[in-house]
């Protein structure tokens, strides 16, 4: 049996005109988690990782924290849904950033409505593929590491979209549950699943352990 270690990205420099940017402390959460895989004794048979800029410089703080230098399969499968397009089939106009409490509140708010719209085939945003589509390139990641690496580590970098659905396929999940899944999912979070050649199974999900001696709690974010 072997075993994938689902990392979600850093944190991103969520309501900047780019969003697919690690802020410096995004960096530093990958930076101590491929130390704390170090302290672990921890090493990967292969790594995987969305084609994000976001998820590229997360693998590069998470190897940099090991004193390694890895090759690694770019799968765009593990990319994450447009936000901005899905909240536009639900909001006319531009949202501006959110700067208070109950702003936040109002923009998952309107995020969760637009991701259930969008699962359950009520929507189609612009530029974005089908959420069968979507699934496919997770799934087609999860069968890749289970046809390929059983009996082996793999580490694989995503956003939480992707991991979020990945846990949903697992356990069969409905579209609800998902969306409560990837809303709660934190920057720079491990979800573990055993692989064996007929099936992944849930061992820990969201999950920060190279955060635990931070200083404060402010190195665990979520956007």
């Amino acid at each position: 049996m072997g075993s994938l270690y689902l990392v979600r990205h850093g944190q991103a420099s969520f309501g900047a005109a780019d969003y697919d940017q690690l802020s410096p402390l995004g960096y530093q959460q990958c930076v101590r988690l491929g130390q704390y895989f170090t302290r672990k004794g921890m090493r990967f048979d292969a790594i995987v990782a969305g084609t994000l800029r976001r998820h590229r410089q997360s693998l590069a703080g998470i190897l940099e924290g090991m004193g390694l230098q890895a090759e690694h399969l770019a799968w765009p499968g593990l990319n994450e849904y447009d936000g901005p397009a899905l909240l536009a089939t639900v909001h006319s106009g531009p949202l501006t950033k959110p700067e208070t409490p109950e702003a936040y509140r109002q923009h998952f708010r309107l995020l969760r409505e637009a991701l259930l719209r969008w699962m359950e085939g009520q929507t189609q945003p612009e530029g974005m593929p089908s959420y069968a589509q979507f699934v496919g390139g997770v799934v087609g990641a999860l069968d890749h590491v289970r046809t390929h690496h059983v009996g082996q580590q793999v580490l694989m970098v995503s956003s939480g979209g992707p991991i979020s659905t990945a846990v949903g396929q697992v356990l069969g999940s409905p579209a609800a549950v998902t969306i409560d899944l990837n809303m709660r999912m934190r920057n720079s979070a491990i979800t573990e699943f055993a692989v064996t050649p007929k099936r992944h199974m849930l061992v820990g999900y969201n999950a920060l352990p190279h955060l635990e001696d931070a200083p404060d709690g402010s190195w665990v974010t979520h956007a």
